[in-house]
């Protein structure tokens, strides 16, 4: 059995509360929603029946994001033993496969009424779509502090941002109809609208799969985290060195360090764990010890990668 000293830095790493963003915003759009299906139906409108189809969406991603981010306060358990926090990665994956769900149905009956043009009311879709740029910014404005350091959050913001972007082109669309008559291009603009927030989408989607499949997160780089470990005091190498992702604001990192001398190892570990948090945000810090007699037979030493 390998000897080994652990130590970690803090762990009140639980995500910002964002309670009060996520009832305002599932409040305001699910009362759009309704809105929308009314007046889309009233005046024949594919943009306003596919933008509350999407925003439908929308509210059930942000119930999904807000569940998981008051899973992810839970204390570890002796069975979960990280606690819940993961569930954060599953909500920010399955936002995105969500929004690229609804954008498939709308597009597929886009297309259709491109053949099939029916009578669009220009006026009541001006005034519906600019009520929803309204209520998506105010939704998008509140997630829009935690968007950058947490990928959940960040799902329910560009949602929101898409949503503002698809009523801006319905905007677009309602006084284009009203000026010239030109019924098909309420279906063209929904095709334009739901190619931006694919492209849009794509990046959390692929980040939320890396995530989920533990690998490095983006934002840390792991080449640099071992230039570090490397240096430190009396250590002549580094293997095993692993970094994952615990949520979508939480990441951990396990290496191995192999060390010359017998001197106290305690001034390494609080330098590493330090300087791993303040320089590398990484919070939650496993590192075995060993000498160099003890690395040569270390098990782990035939499938590390770095």
């Amino acid at each position: 059995m390998h000897q080994h000293e652990q130590t970690s830095g803090k762990h009140d790493h639980a995500p910002a509360n964002f309670g009060r963003a996520f009832l305002i915003g599932i409040s305001l759009n699910s009362i759009y929603v309704l809105a929308q299906v009314i007046f889309g139906i009233l005046s024949h409108s594919l943009a306003l029946l596919a933008d509350a189809g999407h925003n439908l969406g929308d509210v059930l991603g942000l119930m999904m994001a807000w569940t998981a981010s008051i899973l992810a306060r839970r204390l570890p358990s002796i069975r979960r033993t990280y606690g819940l926090r993961r569930t954060s990665i599953l909500a920010s994956l399955g936002n995105a496969i969500l929004l690229l769900v609804a954008v498939g149905g709308i597009s597929w009956e886009a297309i259709r009424r491109i053949f099939e043009p029916a009578a669009v009311s220009g006026v009541t879709v001006i005034w519906v779509a600019a009520t929803g740029i309204v209520v998506n910014g105010i939704s998008a404005w509140l997630f829009a502090s935690g968007q950058k350091q947490d990928l959940n959050i960040k799902g329910a913001f560009l949602h929101m941002m898409s949503d503002a972007t698809v009523s801006v082109g319905v905007v677009g669309v309602g006084i284009a109809i009203l000026l010239t008559h030109w019924w098909w291009l309420d279906p063209i603009v929904s095709l334009f609208i739901n190619i931006v927030i694919v492209w849009g989408t794509w990046g959390l989607l692929k980040e939320s799969i890396n995530l989920a499949l533990d690998a490095v997160p983006e934002a840390v780089d792991l080449l640099a985290i071992r230039g570090f470990l490397e240096k430190l005091p009396g250590i002549q190498s580094v293997h095993d060195l692993h970094v994952w992702a615990l949520s979508t604001t939480d990441n951990a990192l396990t290496a191995h360090l192999v060390k010359t001398g017998s001197e106290e190892n305690s001034n390494i570990l609080v330098e590493a764990c330090d300087t791993l948090k303040t320089h590398f945000g990484i919070g939650h810090v496993t590192l075995q010890i060993e000498t160099d007699l003890i690395a040569q037979r270390c098990e782990l030493l035939s499938d590390r990668v770095i």
